[in-house]
């Protein structure tokens, strides 16, 4: 569902970039090619048909974009849930049973530098 979002967004991106490349700025474009009395669209009829596919393509990658945002996949972290064993299961079988404390290390004093 998702892609086919992403590809009518797309379409609908191409349509809107071809009207807007067809009109003209101030009022020209399309319309002044079809100025004669006699075609089956007017000058008037053309330039409300440009505004009204401009704007209705525009409202529609809006709406596209918006559910293409609530469709998006959601991102998967790479952490995989694991259950944690007792900490004895952890353990080597050798130090299983073993109790005694293992022995502290001696700590060695820093040397003393001499004072100049």
């Amino acid at each position: 569902m998702y892609v086919l979002i992403i590809v009518l967004t797309v379409i609908v991106a191409v349509l809107l970039i071809g009207i807007v490349l067809i009109q003209k700025s101030k009022g020209g474009g399309l319309s002044s090619q079809f100025g004669g009395a006699g075609n089956v669209m007017g000058v008037r009829q053309t330039n409300s048909f440009l505004e009204k596919a401009t704007w209705t393509l525009a409202a529609a990658i809006v709406v596209l974009s918006v559910a293409s945002a609530y469709l998006m996949p959601k991102a998967q972290s790479g952490v995989e849930v694991r259950t944690v064993a007792p900490a004895a299961a952890q353990l080597p079988a050798a130090n299983q049973f073993d109790t005694e404390a293992p022995a502290a290390a001696p700590v060695a004093a820093p040397a003393e530098t001499p004072a100049e």
